[in-house]
């Protein structure tokens, strides 16, 4: 639940400035929430969309409006004794020339896996 709720994610994501809920709890399908990031010294202010909601297990967000779209899948699988194996997968990001993309693509996925070592000190884990 903690993972789910975007409200928390300054709290674990670098560069996250506020992730604020646009459409009132709970957290389901068509749920949106806004989000100011920073990301390469510039500012992404993006509004996010749930596609998909399992409780405690998936949720799919796609941006609906930002100058960087993408679409983001995080899932929580359980993995013996309270432990859990956390996966996401992140597509899409501007349209910038090849050399860029791929140089995006690289800082974006050190700074997720950096994220999520925080998320996992943030929860104890």
């Amino acid at each position: 639940e903690y993972f789910a709720d975007a409200s928390n994610n300054p709290a674990w994501q670098r560069g996250m400035q506020s992730c604020d809920w646009i459409t009132a709890a709970p957290i389901g399908l068509e749920s949106r929430y806004r989000q100011h990031a920073r990301f390469v010294g510039r500012d992404v202010i993006s509004v996010f969309e749930v596609t998909e909601y399992v409780a405690g297990h998936r949720i799919r967000i796609e941006t609906v409006e930002s100058s960087f779209p993408i679409q983001v899948t995080r899932t929580v699988e359980p993995d013996g004794d309270a432990a859990c194996i956390v996966r996401a997968s992140i597509t899409g990001g501007p349209k910038v020339p090849w050399p860029l993309s791929m140089l995006a693509r690289c800082m974006a996925q050190r700074a997720v896996e950096s994220d999520y070592d925080r998320l996992q000190a943030v929860l104890g884990a």
